[in-house]
């Protein structure tokens, strides 16, 4: 993650998704989580999502499939969800069927983990897409490298390189387990057959970083991974990471409204509202919900006011794809 030196962008953000559809609510004040349980594992969690939210849906989807390479594995007509890495995905939303206005800040940035962002941003360029934060001088002994790219409507995507270094001990072994993703089979896409994504990091900006990082850890079961001070990395599924950043410091700050929801894709989706519920987590609704009989989903708010969804879809014909590569024959039913 790079440090911004000047304030965030904050233009006209779209909103998070909770239940698919619905106009938003303001998240109930957080109460403490009791401590993890090393005892008592977390269910299973077989991929990260973000939903990100747009006006123009169609011209989004097709920077995603056109100009990023990006298989479509599930088209739900208002939502299309895009495979980025091997456990890790992307649904684009169309901004009148979610659960927030096209005006909210969005305060997320997607990093796309790459060992050539060089490679990226000479090809991001001839193609047109603008620019946050450039590649500048390539120094492989720094943690990272990497640049600031901008999609269809404001949403920032980072290009970044891990790097051999002391702060990425930890991380880099993680990364080597899965095959980088290039561009989809199927495709009509301009992007090189050699430009691949191994992993994601979901960027996320708060005022209190160390205790967001606790509250994760002890719901989500898992543990710091990489620290970078004002910056802090824990994963999440195979190939998708979490990242808490402060927001006085980032490419954005910390803001009451956010346009992304956290998802995560489970088999186990009645394990985690037992354990959400244990664990006292606000939440949106009282119940496990069906989205129109294609998945069964849930959503609850951190500590930050971020929506989290659970998702567990159903075993039908047009969820096929993606549950083919979520490992599930029995997806969420």
């Amino acid at each position: 993650m790079r440090r911004s030196g000047i304030p965030s962008l904050a233009a006209g953000a779209l909103s998070a998704l909770a239940a698919w559809g619905c106009a938003p609510d303001a998240p109930p004040a957080q109460e403490t989580m009791p401590p993890n349980d090393p005892t008592v594992d977390a269910p299973s969690i077989q991929a990260t999502n973000a939903f990100y939210y747009y006006r123009d849906l169609d011209a989004a989807w097709a920077f995603y499939t056109e100009v990023m390479g990006l298989e479509t594995v599930a088209d739900f007509g208002f939502a299309r969800i895009l495979r980025v890495a091997p456990t890790s995905y992307l649904t684009l939303v169309d901004v009148e069927r979610g659960m927030h206005d096209g005006d909210e800040p969005k305060s997320a940035t997607l990093a796309l983990v790459t060992d050539d962002p060089e490679g990226w941003w000479t090809y991001l360029n001839e193609v047109g897409v603008p620019m946050r934060a450039e590649l500048g001088e390539v120094d492989r002994t720094r943690p990272h490298n990497g640049f600031v790219a901008v999609d269809p409507e404001g949403y920032f995507l980072e290009f970044e390189r891990f790097n051999p270094h002391d702060e990425n001990v930890a991380l880099l072994p993680r990364l080597a387990e899965a095959a980088p993703l290039g561009p989809a089979a199927g495709v009509r896409s301009r992007r090189p057959a050699e430009l691949t994504i191994q992993a994601t990091v979901q960027w996320l900006y708060y005022d209190d970083i160390d205790a967001v990082l606790a509250w994760y850890e002890g719901l989500l079961d898992t543990r710091l991974l990489v620290d970078q001070g004002w910056a802090k990395v824990v994963q999440v599924s195979p190939t998708g990471f979490l990242g808490f950043v402060d927001g006085t410091r980032g490419l954005h700050q910390a803001t009451e409204e956010k346009a992304v929801t956290v998802a995560f894709f489970t088999h186990e989706i009645d394990g985690w509202w037992e354990r959400v519920m244990a664990r006292g987590v606000p939440l949106r609704s009282q119940e496990i919900g069906d989205e129109s009989g294609r998945v069964r989903t849930f959503v609850g708010y951190d500590p930050g006011g971020y929506f989290l969804e659970w998702d567990a879809f159903l075993v039908l014909e047009e969820n096929a794809v993606l549950l083919e590569y979520l490992g599930s024959p029995r997806g969420g039913a």
